[in-house]
C-alpha cells in the first residue's frame, strides 16, 4: 500500500495515510531542546548548532532516503479533509511550543554556562524555529478565522517579520512570477543579490499596501489600525518582556535569531519561483497564475515538516486551501530535491545556477526570453540588454 490509500467508489472511505505524520512539524520547535539533550549526553558543544545541522544535513538525507509522495487526496474527500480540525491543531500547537522554547533559550543565554560559540549556535537553532514559525504563520495567515490570523501574527513576532502576512497575501499573490514582485527570484540572480532586494522590497510593499488600504478609509498610515504597526508592536512587546525578565545581555542573541529566521524564509522564497515568469498580453497585463509558475517538490520528509509548502503551485491556485488538502500538479516544474537540499544549493550560487538555470530554460522550451531574467544577465542568455 502506498503512503496514501487509493480511493475507489466501492472501497471504504479514503483515509489520509499521512494523518499522524503531520505531527512531525511540531518537532521543529523542539530542536533547541533536542540539541541541549545531545550536548548533555555526548558532551559535544557542536549540538548547540543542531538546528542548522538538522535543516542542512539531516533533512536532505531523509529526503533522499525516504523519497517522494505524489499521491493526491480524491476530490470527494477534500471537503471532509479540510473540515477535520485535527489538522488545525497540528499548526496551532506550534505557536506555544515556539514561544516556550524561546523563553527557555533566553534562560540558557543568561545562565553563564555557555561559551560565545555555544550561544551563537543556540541562536542559530532558535532562528531555525523562527524561520519555520514564519511558514506556520503562512498557513494560518491565509485563513479567514480571526483567531488563526492572530496566531499567525504571534508566530511572526519572534522574527520581527509581521509585515510578511500583508505583503505575502496582498502583494506576492498578486504579483508572483513577475519582475515587480520582490519575492520572486530572477534567472541569473544569486540568493545573495536577492536577499536585500526581497527584504527591503517586501517591507516597502507591505507599508504601501497598508497605507493604500487605510487611505481609502480616510485614515493615516500611522493609525493603530495599520496591521504592520500592530505586528511590529507585538515584536517590541515580546522582546521587551524578555529583556525585563532576562536582562539586556540577551538582545544580541534575540537579534541574531530573528535575522537567521527571516533569512531562512527568504531563501525558500528564492527557490519557489526562480526564473519563472507570467507572460503579458498586448495591453501589458500578466496572465493568470498557473501551476507552471511555481517550483514544486514531492519529497515527503520536507513536505511533512513544512505543512506541504512544497506543493506551492496548488497553494497559489487555491490560497485558502488547508495544507493537508494541497495537491500535486502534473504540469508544475519539479525541483531536483526537497527544500532542505535546495536551500544549501541556493547558498552556493555557482552550483545553484549550474543545476537550476538549464531547468528554467528547458521549462520554456529553450526560449530564454520567456523567463524572468535578471536584467544584468540578459546578454549571458543571448538576449538584448
Amino acid at each position: 500500500m502506498s503512503i496514501a490509500d487509493v480511493y475507489r467508489p466501492d472501497a471504504t472511505p479514503w483515509r489520509d495515510g499521512k494523518r499522524y505524520a503531520w505531527l512531525l512539524g511540531l518537532f521543529i520547535p523542539m530542536l533547541p531542546l533536542v540539541g541541549a539533550g545531545l550536548v548533555e549526553v555526548t558532551g559535544f558543544g557542536l549540538f548547540w548548532w543542531f538546528g542548522p545541522l538538522f535543516v542542512y544535513g539531516v533533512v536532505p538525507v531523509l529526503d533522499l532516503l525516504i523519497g517522494k509522495d505524489a499521491q493526491n487526496p480524491p476530490e470527494a474527500a477534500l471537503v471532509r479533509l479540510e473540515r477535520d480540525r485535527y489538522y488545525r491543531w497540528c499548526t496551532y500547537l506550534f505557536v506555544p511550543l515556539q514561544l516556550g522554547v524561546q523563553v527557555w533559550a533566553c534562560g540558557r543565554w543568561t545562565g553563564g554556562a555557555l561559551s560565545m560559540v555555544d550561544c551563537l549556535g543556540l541562536a542559530a537553532t532558535v532562528g531555525v524555529v523562527g524561520g519555520a514559525a514564519i511558514n506556520t504563520a503562512h498557513e494560518l495567515g491565509h485563513k479567514r478565522q480571526p483567531a488563526e490570523r492572530w496566531l499567525a501574527k504571534i508566530a511572526l513576532a519572534q522574527t520581527g517579520y509581521g509585515h510578511f502576512i500583508i505583503e505575502h497575501n496582498r502583494g506576492h499573490h498578486v504579483r508572483v512570477a513577475t519582475p515587480e514582485d520582490p519575492a520572486s527570484a530572477r534567472l541569473g540572480e544569486s540568493f545573495w543579490a536577492f536577499l536585500p532586494r526581497t527584504v527591503v522590497g517586501s517591507l516597502k510593499s507591505a507599508w504601501a499596501l497598508e497605507a493604500r488600504r487605510l487611505g481609502r478609509k480616510g485614515n493615516s498610515p500611522l493609525s493603530p489600525s495599520n496591521e504592520a504597526i500592530q505586528a511590529w508592536t507585538m515584536t517590541l512587546l515580546l522582546f521587551g518582556v524578555l529583556l525585563v525578565l532576562f536582562g539586556w545581555s540577551i538582545l544580541p542573541w534575540l537579534l541574531i535569531q530573528a535575522v537567521f529566521g527571516f533569512c531562512l524564509l527568504e531563501v525558500v522564497n528564492y527557490i519557489e519561483h526562480y526564473g519563472l515568469l507570467r507572460q503579458q498580453d498586448a495591453e501589458g497585463r500578466h496572465e493568470r497564475c498557473e501551476p507552471r509558475h511555481s517550483w514544486n517538490s514531492n519529497n515527503l520528509t520536507s513536505n511533512l515538516l513544512l505543512y506541504h509548502l512544497q506543493r506551492h503551485s496548488d497553494h497559489h491556485a487555491n490560497p485558502m486551501r488547508r495544507y493537508q488538502a494541497l495537491r500535486h500538479c502534473e504540469d508544475a516544474p519539479e525541483l531536483p530535491s526537497g527544500y532542505g537540499t535546495m536551500i544549501v544549493l541556493a547558498y552556493l550560487s555557482p552550483l545553484w545556477r549550474r543545476i537550476m538555470d538549464p531547468r528554467v530554460i528547458a521549462h520554456y522550451g529553450d526560449d530564454a526570453s520567456l523567463a524572468n531574467i535578471q536584467p544584468s544577465k540578459r546578454a549571458e542568455f543571448g538576449l538584448p540588454t
